[in-house]
């Protein structure tokens, strides 16, 4: 199970992987409500992770773009 530590170390790709394995695992007709909750929340922060990293780089397109110049955007 995916922590926000964890998930922050994640790469988008393994992140949207990890997304994957937790809506197959919700699928599943054997998880109880308690662990149903546990990867649902997983999942979100997974997301979340997801979202931020994708915010990060369209930033540094934006700021290319905007000049021509390649700098980190922070």
């Amino acid at each position: 199970m995916a922590k926000k530590s964890e998930a922050k170390e994640l790469t988008i790709e393994e992140a949207f992987d990890a997304v994957d394995e937790k809506i197959k695992a919700l699928e599943s007709e054997d998880v109880s409500l308690e662990d149903s909750f546990n990867l649902f929340k997983e999942g979100m922060d997974l997301l979340k992770h997801c979202n931020d990293s994708i915010d990060k780089v369209e930033k540094k397109v934006q700021k290319i773009m905007e000049d021509g110049r390649m700098e980190d955007f922070e």
